[in-house]
C-alpha cells in the first residue's frame, strides 16, 4: 500500500547526472550535474515481506519515493545523493501510473579506497 504523506518525505535528495569531462590537464574525470533537489521518502532495505518480494533487485539497498519532477525523466544510471551517501538508481517507475510519484530502487555506492 502506498501511503506517503508530505510529512514522511523528510529526506532531502539531489538527483544527479554524471558525465565524463576533461580537466585542464586533459585527464578524463566524472563531473556531476544536479538536475533536481527535492524532498523524498527513504526506506532502507530490511527483512520485511515487501523487500523479500523484490528479490530481483537483490543489490538494491534503498527505496526512494518523491513527487514527479516536471520535464525530467528519472532513469537507471542516474545518482541520488542525500545525507546518508550516494546511491545509483537501478530502476524508476511511476507509482500506480498516475504521474504523481516516482518510486526508485537504488544501491548505495561505497567510496573506493586508493
Amino acid at each position: 500500500m502506498f501511503n506517503v504523506s508530505f510529512g514522511k518525505m523528510n529526506t532531502f535528495i539531489d538527483v544527479i547526472s554524471t558525465a565524463p569531462a576533461k580537466d585542464a590537464e586533459g585527464f578524463a574525470a566524472e563531473t556531476d550535474t544536479i538536475l533536481a533537489s527535492v524532498r523524498a521518502y527513504k526506506e532502507d532495505r530490511h527483512g520485511s515481506e515487501r523487500w523479500s518480494n523484490m528479490a530481483v533487485f537483490s543489490t538494491a539497498s534503498s527505496l526512494f519515493r518523491f513527487r514527479k519532477i516536471p520535464n525530467l525523466e528519472i532513469t537507471a544510471g542516474m545518482i541520488i545523493t542525500c545525507a546518508d551517501g550516494r546511491y545509483r538508481i537501478l530502476s524508476a517507475e511511476d507509482v500506480r501510473g498516475r504521474g504523481m510519484y516516482i518510486e526508485v530502487l537504488a544501491e548505495r555506492l561505497e567510496p573506493s579506497v586508493r
